[in-house]
């Protein structure tokens, strides 16, 4: 199983910035579709974003335009750049690697590795 690892989850306010690293297994990029998940107060996970094998990124809707999914093969980390955060409180944010090499997905039941979660409260 794939180990990954999230780090700095921290409290914004809204419409500020922050930066999550996701640290990956060697080479990870060119071996799994590598995804952001969000796990709102509720517990309901949703897929925010992806990084294809191929370096193509992928966004929902929802965070299309404020996000940005990239990878720094040389730290082997992740990352999801958030900018103009939204005041929903306290969200956890999980990466996650898929190796089925079929593109991406946002169903949960395609990835085969997840992390522990981070988590980052935005207030008004």
């Amino acid at each position: 199983q794939v180990q990954l690892e999230e780090s700095g989850g921290t409290s914004v306010h809204a419409e500020g910035r922050l930066r999550l690293p996701c640290a990956i297994p060697d080479n990870s990029g060119s071996q799994f579709c590598l995804s952001w998940f969000r796990s709102d107060p509720a517990g309901d996970r949703e897929w925010a974003a992806a990084l294809e094998t191929d370096g193509t990124a992928r966004y929902a809707s929802s965070v299309r335009g404020r996000f940005t999914i990239s990878l720094d093969d040389s730290k082997n980390t992740l990352y999801l750049q958030m900018n103009s955060v939204k005041p929903e409180g306290n969200v956890k944010y999980f990466c996650a690697a898929d190796g089925h090499d079929d593109g991406y997905s946002g169903a949960m039941y395609k990835y085969d590795g997840w992390g522990q979660g981070t988590q980052g409260t935005v207030s008004p």
